[in-house]
């Protein structure tokens, strides 16, 4: 971290006012000179008159940046669940430094606000409802979000890939309505393949929802 506040030695406060644009952060003065604003949590526990050194400045910058890491990390996980390795990345966008990010995560992880086993579950059970997908791709998308592949096994133990590529086969199987039966095939088959069903699974699959379509059509 850069040496902050190099023209201070030793200083006294002389003022902590709130901000008038964020009543939740306080502007500290210092010999009558704005030093750093700094949120209440952060700044709780300094007072006017109290002199403060140079090393104390830095370590309270430290603490703000943290602060400001971990406020980031906490709108994230507000939205939906995110794995650490997720949140470590974001932080990194915005500059923060590798120790804060690594002390925000295992704060975090320690509150059990992030939670990789939970986030696979969480992941899986969503692609299971909304957007079914092949063991594989699911595999694939938690690698992409830093889950471990044992976590990303335990999660993807409960997937039934079979009833999944049947419902994907369903919505898929209308596009090529009216094609003759070896083509149809042909297509459904290769787009069940390119999302990372195997050929025991695709073929069978296939197979079902063709038959499915003749019975439908007959009544």
């Amino acid at each position: 971290m850069p040496r902050l506040f190099a023209f201070y030695t030793m200083g006294t406060i002389t003022a902590l006012t709130a901000q008038v644009k964020n009543p939740e952060r306080v502007s500290v003065f210092i010999d009558g000179d704005f030093a750093l604003g700094l949120a209440l949590s952060v700044a709780d526990g300094l007072r006017i008159g109290q002199e403060i050194t140079q090393a104390e400045l830095e370590q309270l910058g430290r603490r703000e940046e943290k602060h400001r890491a971990r406020e980031r990390a906490l709108g994230l996980l507000a939205r939906r669940p995110y794995s650490s390795a997720e949140i470590a990345r974001n932080l990194r966008r915005h500059k923060v430094e590798e120790e804060i990010i690594k002390n925000v995560i295992d704060d975090l992880t320690e509150a059990k606000l992030i939670d990789d086993d939970a986030f696979a579950a969480y992941w899986v059970e969503q692609r299971e409802t909304f957007r079914p997908r092949s063991r594989l791709a699911l595999r694939q998308e938690l690698s992409q979000r830093g889950i471990s592949r044992e976590i990303a096994g335990e999660a993807l133990s409960t997937v039934d890939e079979a009833d999944a590529a049947r419902r994907v086969a369903r919505k898929q199987a209308g596009r090529w309505r009216g094609l003759p039966e070896t083509e149809w095939r042909a297509k459904l088959t290769r787009y069940l393949m390119r999302q990372g069903y195997a050929y025991d699974i695709v073929s069978e699959v296939v197979t079902e929802v063709w038959l499915a379509i003749q019975l439908d059509e007959e009544q």
